[in-house]
């Protein structure tokens, strides 16, 4: 199975448990407590053949008294069961490998983008500070009419600091580094707002912090719909809603604009549907999922869901 002798020895007798207790007890709590351990299996990575594995010996542990036939039967139903079950092992494993490459690809792209980010904010910060600086000395030996034109250049490098300022914080906002998901909710949403002069407004309880890929992950997938809203919607107001439960964060952006068929706009090559596909990609690396609603002329909503547990 690829994990430790104790910590597979501790999961077949935990299912080998639940099975038997269930049989005997059959109800929501035995069928609870087979969610549990397919929750733990999961997290120690295993696949369909090897849940199909704990099946067997468990139930084969558990007629200890059968005849021979029936055991026979029963190593032959197992052989027979974990063949059919190979494609999905295939299918599994490919996807698991595929979600762990993105979810890496995800973190270099993250780490790159502060890295940038940091370069563009004290770098570029520096350089246009040593321009001031230097404009300065030169205005003090001109005549003031000739300052005025300085002036303009300054009001100018104050516009270019300001483009470069707000390009770094949202190739990575470092309020979302320092403070959490929900202030840099908010940071994001006023930006929006400025821009498009879209009303935003923000919901949620602060409380503790989430971990860092789920935060950016929502992150993300706030500012790619709340792009998309402030672009296409024709939308007159956008409210963002977080609600952390005990098993997951969901995060809802609602806006009241024009609305859309979401078969369609999923279907098409194009900003939007590229741009609400990353959504759902970008939370599936976390075992999330993405639900889109809209209509022709009755807004969009897009509820994001994320598990807590691993």
């Amino acid at each position: 199975m690829g994990m430790k002798p104790s910590v597979q020895n501790a999961l077949q007798e935990e299912y080998a448990s639940a099975l038997k207790s269930y049989l005997v007890h059959p109800g929501e709590d035995g069928l609870h407590r087979a969610y549990a351990v397919g929750r733990q299996a999961l997290a120690e990575e295993l696949g369909p053949l090897e849940m199909a594995m704990l099946y067997h010996d468990a139930l084969s542990n558990l007629l200890p008294d059968s005849d021979e036939q029936t055991m026979q039967v029963l190593r032959e139903a197992k052989n027979f069961f974990v063949e059919s079950l190979t494609p999905f092992e295939m299918a599994y494993r490919g996807f698991h490998d595929a979600t762990s490459a993105l979810r890496r690809l995800n973190e270099k792209l993250e780490d790159e983008a502060k890295r940038i980010a940091h370069s563009i904010h004290d770098e570029a910060g520096q350089f246009l500070a040593c321009v001031h600086i230097a404009l300065e000395e030169v205005a003090r030996e001109l005549p003031p009419k000739s300052r005025k034109h300085l002036e303009e250049i300054r009001q100018l490098l104050n516009q270019v600091e300001g483009q470069l300022r707000r390009l770094s914080h949202e190739l990575r906002p470092t309020i979302l580094d320092d403070l959490g998901l929900l202030p840099a909710l908010e940071f994001l949403a006023e930006g929006v707002s400025k821009r498009s002069g879209v009303p935003i407004a923000v919901e949620g309880e602060r409380g503790a912090r989430l971990p860092s890929a789920i935060e950016t992950a929502v992150y993300r997938a706030v500012q790619e719909a709340l792009n998309n809203a402030s672009k296409h919607a024709q939308a007159s107001g956008v409210t963002v809603r977080v609600k952390r439960g005990d098993k997951s964060v969901v995060c809802s952006v609602r806006d009241d604009g024009v609305g859309f068929d979401t078969s369609a706009m999923l279907a098409r090559k194009g900003n939007r549907g590229l741009g609400l596909l990353g959504i759902r990609e970008r939370v599936a690396v976390l075992g999330g999922t993405v639900q889109i609603h809209s209509a022709q002329g009755q807004g969009t909503e897009i509820i994001i869901t994320v598990p807590l547990e691993a």
